[in-house]
Order: C-alpha cells, then structure tokens, then sequence
C-alpha cells in the first residue's frame, strides 16, 4: 500500500475521516456481496464548493461483474454521480446544513433493482496560516491498495477512497519552496520506488510552481499563487521502480488556491450618464452602476455592495435618489424633478467589496451624472393680449404681424416650439402663422389679396401651442389666446377693361371714320374721385383710334380681311386706361375685330407660267385660280378665253375640269415654238361675281416622245423668271467689278514700289550703312583667297548678266565701256598695277563716270604683293575743268556733289 506522509499533525483528524472504512480488511476472506459496501460515506470540505470540484468516491460491489449500474443523486441540482462513482459538485455554493446530507442511488439497468447509501459532508474546521503550516508536517497521502482474488474470492485490503483537495492561500510570504504533502506507497519497504508528479504546474505551463523529491515523494510549491491567474491545481502522482515499471495506479491531487481580499472593486465606467424626465414619481428608474472585483465573487472578498456618498445639488431634497446596494440600480425616492430649476444631478457612487464591510472591506468610487429632462409642462403664453398690423391692399406674401410667446421649456425642442393657429375672423383663410425657427415668435402673413372696399379692417384670434401635447394634467391658460387687429390702407389700384378682350363682328371693307364700339374701363377705387382717360397702345394696321375720354373707337382706314395683321379673320388691338391718382395707374383692354369677308378680290391664275409642246398631243396644262377671298366668295370659278385677239381663241381651248381647275389646249395642230401670253378670264361665285383677265404665259417648245421640252432655252422660258434673270446679270457684273478693282490694285501697287524703291538697292548700298562682319580674324595672313580674281578680272561676271533688280542706279551705263582696257587673259601678277592705273586714267577723263572717286574694295590686300598700296593713287586730274551742273538735276542725293564739285574754288 502506497501512502503520504509528512503532513501536519492538525490534519490527521481530517484525513482520517476521510480514509475511515465502515469495515476494517482483517485479512479473513468474506462472502461478496452485491451493493454499497459502506452504509455511510463521509467527506470533509471547505465552506466553498466550487462547481465540478470532486466531493468523494462511492463504490459499488459488482460481484459477478455483468451488472450495469447506473448512479443518481437524490439532489440533482447540486451533486452529480459518474458511472465510476466519482461524486462532482454541479454548482458552486457555501457548505451548509441543507447541504450537508444527501443520498445516492445505484440501480441495475435490466433487473431494475435498486440500492442506496448516504453521503455526508462536513465542514472542515477553519485553520491559521501557522496551524495549517504545522499540520502539513505530518501530512501523508498514501497509494489505495486494490483488490485481491483469493481463493475465488475477493479480499479486501483496503477501500479505495477519494484524496481530499489542499488547500493554499494567495499571495503567501514563504519560504520558499513550501512543504506540501508527503506522497509515498506501501511497496517502498521491499521496491525502490520514484516518484513524480504531472499536470498544469508542474510539467506542463506554468512549469515549475509544483514539484517533488522522487526519492522521499516530498511535494513543494515554489513561489506564492495568485487565485486571480489560477484558481485551482489538478496534477497526477506517480510512483514508479527504478526500471520505470508503473508499481501503483496514478492518484488525484487537487489544489485550490484559497482566494484573499487583495483586490479592490473597480467600475467599469468612471463617470456614469443618466436621464430621468422631469416631474418623475419615486421608484423611477433611472441608471445602472456596476463594478467588478477580481477576487472570488462567491466569497466576501468578491461580494460587492453599493452606496450613495453624496448628491450635488442637494434641492429639492438631498436624498433624490437612492440605490440598489446588490444590484448597483439608482431610482428615485423622492418628488419634486423640475428641470427648470435644476437641470442635472451629480452622485459619488462608493462600491464595496466584503459585502460592504467599512473596516475590511477595500472600496472605490465613480461619478453618476444624471439630466433631467424636458417634458411639456409649461405651456406657450402671449406676451400681449392683442397685437396690432396694417396691410395694404392687394399684397400678398407680407409680414402683418409679429406674436411673441414665452415658455420655460428647454429650447429648441418639441416641448418649446410654437405652433400657431387662427381660430377665428378670418373665413376666407386670407391670413397665415408661420413659426420662427430661432425666436419661436408667430409671423402673421398675408396669403390671399385683400379689397379694402370690400373690408377695411380683421380682428382674428390665434392660439399658441406646443409641438408636442402638454404633460397630463396640464391645461392651457388664457394667455395661450391673444387678439390681431389688422387694418387695411387703401391704395391706387389699376382700371380694368370688362370684358377683357371684347370680341365685336364687323364686315370688311368699312371706310374711315365709321365708329366700332365703345371699350372703356372701370376703377376699383370707388372711394377715390378720379378720372380715367384712354389711348391706343397697338394697333398693328393703324386701322383705329380712341376717344381718350369716353372711349369710342372709330376706324381711320379701310379694314381688310385679307391684311398679313389678321389671324383667322380676327384682327387685335390694345389699348391703355390710365387714372390720375397717385401714383396714377393704369390697365391695358384688348378689342378683337372678327373680320367677315366681301367679295373685294378678284381670282388669278395659277401656275402664271407653264410649257406645251408645239403640237396638241401628248400633253395639255393644268391651271386653277388663286382668290383671297373665303366661301362663298371663292370657288367654284369660270374658265373662260376672251374674245380679242381672235388668235387667242383660235390657237387655244380651255376646258373647265371643275369648280377649281380647268385644262389649256393648243386648239391647232402646230403651234411654232416660243413664249406666249394667254389671257383667261376667272369668275369666282360670289354675290355679286368678281372677274379678272388673269395672264398665263405659256413656252412652246420641241418635245421628245415623252412630251418634255428638248429647247436649248428651255431653261429660260421654263423656270427662270424676269428676276431670276436680273439677278444672275447683277453677279456677272459683281464679279467683273471686283475682277477690275483686282487688276488696277495689281498695278497701282507696282507704281508705289517703284517709287518708293531707293536709288541705291539696299543689299549693294554701303554709304550710311554699318556693315557687320561676323568674325574678325587674326589678320589677312589667315585668310585664303583666290587671286585669280584680281590677276584675271574679265574672266569676273560680266554687269551684263547681273539682275536688273539689284544694280546700282548709279552705275554707269553697259555700253559706255569699251573706252576702258581691257586686260589680257595672260595669268601674270606683275601687271595688276599697271592694269589700275590704267583703268584710273580711262576713268578721269570719261565724262560718263560717276562724279566722284569711288574707292575699289578688293578682297585681298596680303603682304608681299607686288601691287603697291592703293591709298596712294590719286586721281590724275582735279576735275576743276568739268561742269557738275547737271548733278543738280539729278536730285537731292547729289545736291552735296553739285556743290563741292560744281560751287568754285570754295
């Protein structure tokens, strides 16, 4: 048998009841016998028992091992039975004496036979710190012995039994590691035995909290425990032979980590909001506080209660509001809730722990901010009880009024809006309220014209009310009802025609100065003595005029049916009517003229032009009158040729097809081609007829087979009319016109540019001119030029091919060259001065150059060349004995060389 020891010798009274057997093994062999070998089982608990925590083990004989048992507790809602026996508490409760007896059933499932035991649980006595550390030096737990056939019977040894938990508190001081329990086995006298534990603790996470001397089975705690990360311990001793050889079957070891008040209550909310309407009766809810308490809430270190500490402001009653200790509910206790005096209540909320022990109990606070709010419960009052407007006539969408209300409700809200109503004085509904949103005042407003003749004055009565109903009980005072007087001022309002348009029937046709009718209007001013006078404002046909002051209207032309101003036979005209008030008004009448027709136009023919062919067959033309007039003034018409010329009637036959169109056919066989005037004689139907010698010109011309002319003119004779024509022959002559003013632009351009065109072509002209090189080299040694140039000048282009566009207008003339010497096409560079000097002399005395020394630049004056500097030719004659007279003919450009040439000496 395997055993602990080492416990404090406190414990053994406690151990011992749980280890007593109803029948000690003498080592004698019994008789098996079917049910619970013990009439009584009993276990000893701490006052808590926690939910799922194992109480004891209660066994059941099976003696031939075929019987199914099934377990039930006579207290289901707190102990539960496993099918191995195991007793489970369902809840968590304290232990007490309701709790303390109970009874377990066994029962076969076949036989349904039935057996039970009693369980009794006792309340372990309440230990020091100290006692329970000296108790646990004598401590052991030893490994139950099993049973043993012997002989063919079962021998009990000892009964199997149920190891009680141990319990440690929280936040022990040590030392540490602290002796537990002593863990040991029967066997160790003849084995050599190991020991060890698992679980939660010890092997598996958190490691290391729990552990054990294998050789003695010594079982420590190594640091202290904190109920509030771990509440219990479940681990697993084992006990082994140096082989590793299982020698005892695993036994439970359960630590409860015994629960201290070291923690306070903290609410969830540090500052709580809360609303209560106001006028509330007591026992209103209002809020709910909570705070929790990491400690055991089935212990009193978890057990909370709530109070009121204080209440701000303390009207109408410094006790408002009281609270629910357990549940942390605030109510209300007391009447008198009136938002308008006080709007918000502040309670400091205390919570507990300890079940609201003051002098062990750890505690904290929060703040619990609770608004009243609005009900309807004062209703809106006038400020006055009449209110006073005015309105002219004739105005809508004005303000009349203004009602101001007051209303000690909150603002802004149902409870405060005002709601206006007319109840009385205004049957017609001319008058509206509409509410201010901001100031809550009543905007009386004209919705409908008001006639100052017809009333002059309204006395209405309106009400005030809220948005929302007023709270039970409360009625609506006088002063929820006020008066409006409005009066109404008269002003100047417009005369007006009736009735407008007014419609009159007269035949067309009538002469100037024949009266139509007289249109006047009325003024609804009837308390103003004014007059009305009259003019014509449109009359699109100036058919019409008005007497300005009686309003007559006589015609002053001949009125037309048939004019481009009548619509549908109706013709308009407008006029004003203006009174002399102040400001003086006015209002327009329209007269409508419905126009009958007379017999005034005569038919014409339609088309008024047509083609035939010069033969009768195949084709014939379609005509048909045109009549301004309407039935039966109109159609049906007479087709009918006249008499004269009497070729008319000979080389023509009309045929009348009906009312409205007739046929035009040559009445001879050929007819030569051209253009031809038919004059046909149109009868319309009216009473009297009207008829007109209507012109129709016809183009014979050379038909096809088809019977469409094949002229070359046809174009003329067919479609292009006497204005056609005059407008192609105005484009012609445009166009030639503009052609024209073309060609002299053209040449009135030329003339400008030659005169505007310089004597000197500005590309050749180097006199007044900043010539701008683009590079300035490092002497005329760098430069490489082709002498040539200068060794063979007539081999330079001739003047004879230059452009005409670009030669100097001072240059002298082609052919007055041939005085000058020509050099020799023989390439040698000694004769170039002599070719100069040559060309100098021929240029003195030839009286067609140029009236002046014209400096030659040459492209290239290097060193070592064989010409000497040019600087020093001067001209072989003064020119004295030349007359430079003619050069003022030349004009102003060479007005300077006239006069230093031709002026003297000087």
């Amino acid at each position: 048998m395997c055993r602990i020891v080492g416990a404090p010798r406190t414990l053994l009274p406690l151990l011992a009841a749980l280890l007593q057997a109803s029948v000690e093994a003498s080592g004698e062999i019994a008789l098996c016998k079917t049910g619970f070998p013990e009439d009584v089982y009993s276990a000893v608990l701490s006052q808590d028992v926690l939910e799922g925590q194992p109480l004891l083990n209660v066994k059941f004989s099976n003696c031939n091992g075929k019987r199914k048992v099934q377990y039930e507790s006579s207290e289901p809602a707190d102990f539960k039975v496993d099918a191995d026996g195991m007793v489970y508490a369902v809840r968590s409760f304290p232990l007490s004496s309701e709790h303390s007896k109970f009874l377990i059933y066994a029962q076969d499932k076949e036989t349904q036979e039935k057996w039970q035991v009693a369980v009794k649980l006792s309340l372990k006595p309440t230990l020091s710190e100290d006692s329970v550390k000296e108790s646990r030096e004598i401590e052991e737990i030893v490994f139950p012995r099993q049973l043993t056939k012997h002989n063919g019977y079962l021998q009990r040894q000892k009964r199997d039994w149920v190891i009680p938990p141990i319990n440690l508190p929280e936040n022990s001081r040590g030392p540490f590691p602290q002796e537990l329990v002593r863990i040991r086995s029967d066997r160790d006298k003849n084995l050599s035995l190991r020991y060890s534990v698992t679980g939660p603790g010890a092997d598996q996470p958190p490691t290391g909290i729990f552990i054990i001397n294998p050789i003695s089975g010594q079982l420590s705690v190594t640091k202290p425990l904190d109920r509030e990360l771990i509440a219990r311990f479940h681990l697993r001793a084992h006990a082994v032979d140096i082989n590793g050889n299982q020698v005892e079957n695993p036994i439970d070891i359960v630590i409860n980590v015994i629960d201290m008040n070291d923690n306070r209550p903290e609410f969830l909310h540090q500052v709580w909001n809360g609303t209560v309407p106001e006028g509330s009766k007591p026992g209103t809810y209002v809020m709910t506080v909570t705070a929790i308490d990491a400690d055991d809430p089935n212990a009193l270190n978890g057990m909370l209660r709530y109070r009121i500490l204080s209440q701000a402001p303390s009207s109408p009653s410094p006790n408002m509001f009281t609270i629910n200790n357990e549940t942390g509910d605030i109510i209300t206790v007391a009447a008198g809730l009136d938002r308008e005096k006080v709007q918000q209540y502040t309670l400091i909320i205390q919570a507990t722990d300890m079940e609201g022990n003051p002098t062990y109990g750890l505690s904290n606070t929060a703040t619990a901010v609770i608004t009243v709010t609005d009900v309807n419960d004062n209703p809106p009052e006038f400020t006055a009880m009449t209110f006073y407007g005015e309105v002219p006539e004739n105005r809508v969408d004005i303000i009349v009024a203004n009602l101001t209300v007051t209303d000690k409700d909150q603002p802004h809200t149902p409870a405060w809006n005002a709601v206006y109503r007319i109840s009385g004085g205004d049957p017609a509904g001319r008058f509206a309220i509409q509410t201010d949103a901001n100031s809550n005042d009543g905007l009386v407003t004209v919705v409908k014209p008001i006639d100052f003749e017809t009333n002059r004055m309204y006395v209405l009565t309106v009400a005030a009310e809220n948005q929302v109903p007023l709270a039970k009980g409360i009625q609506h005072p006088p002063q929820s009802t006020a008066t409006v007087s409005v009066t109404v001022i008269d002003v100047n309002e417009n005369p007006y025609f009736a009735p407008n348009p007014k419609i009159i029937r007269q035949e067309e046709g009538l002469h100037a100065g024949t009266m139509l009718t007289t249109f006047t209007a009325q003024d609804p001013d009837r308390y103003m003595q004014q007059n009305i006078r009259y003019t014509k404002l449109s009359d699109p046909a100036n058919w019409l005029k008005i007497d300005p002051v009686n309003g007559q209207i006589t015609t002053i032309a001949v009125l037309d049916r048939e004019s481009p101003n009548v619509k549908n036979n109706i013709y308009n005209a407008t006029f004003l009517a203006s009174d002399n008030g102040i400001p003086p008004m006015s209002g327009t009448g329209t007269l409508q003229i419905y126009l009958l027709d007379i017999n005034d136009n005569a038919p014409q023919v339609l088309p008024q032009e047509a083609e035939t062919c010069e033969t009768p067959d195949p084709n014939s033309i379609n005509i048909t009158a045109l009549d301004y007039d309407i039935d039966p003034n109109a159609g049906p018409f007479a087709f009918d040729l006249p008499l004269s010329p009497v070729t008319i009637k000979r080389n023509w036959t009309i045929t009348r097809l009906n009312g409205d169109f007739a046929q035009l056919n040559l009445k001879i066989k050929f007819l030569e081609a051209g253009i031809y005037e038919v004059p046909i004689i149109i009868t319309d139907s009216g009473n009297p007829p009207k008829s007109n010698i209507s012109i129709l010109r016809v183009k014979v011309c050379q038909c096809d087979s088809n019977g469409d002319c094949t002229d070359v003119d046809r174009i003329v004779g067919a479609g292009l009319g006497t204005g056609a024509i005059i407008a192609i022959l105005l484009c012609i002559i445009i166009l030639l016109i503009l052609v024209l003013m073309f060609v002299v632009w053209m040449k009135r351009r030329d003339k400008e540019r030659q005169a505007k065109q310089l004597l000197i072509d500005p590309e050749d002209d180097v006199r007044d001119n900043i010539l701008k090189y683009d590079e300035e080299g490092g002497g005329e040694e760098d430069q490489d030029y082709d002498l040539s140039q200068l060794q063979q000048p007539d081999t330079v282009e001739p003047d004879a091919i230059k452009p005409v566009g670009i030669r100097r207008l001072d240059e002298r003339p082609i052919h007055a060259e041939p005085q000058y010497p020509v050099r020799s096409a023989a390439p040698h560079p000694g004769d170039i001065g002599d070719f100069i000097n040559e060309g100098l002399k021929a240029a003195d005395n030839d009286p067609t150059a140029p009236p002046y020394d014209s400096l030659l630049v040459f492209d290239y004056e290097g060193s070592g060349s064989t010409a000497g500097s040019l600087s020093s030719l001067n001209s072989s004659s003064s020119g004295g004995d030349q007359d430079y007279d003619y050069l003022n003919d030349w004009g102003p450009r060479f007005k300077k060389l006239a006069d230093m040439y031709g002026g003297g000496d000087d």
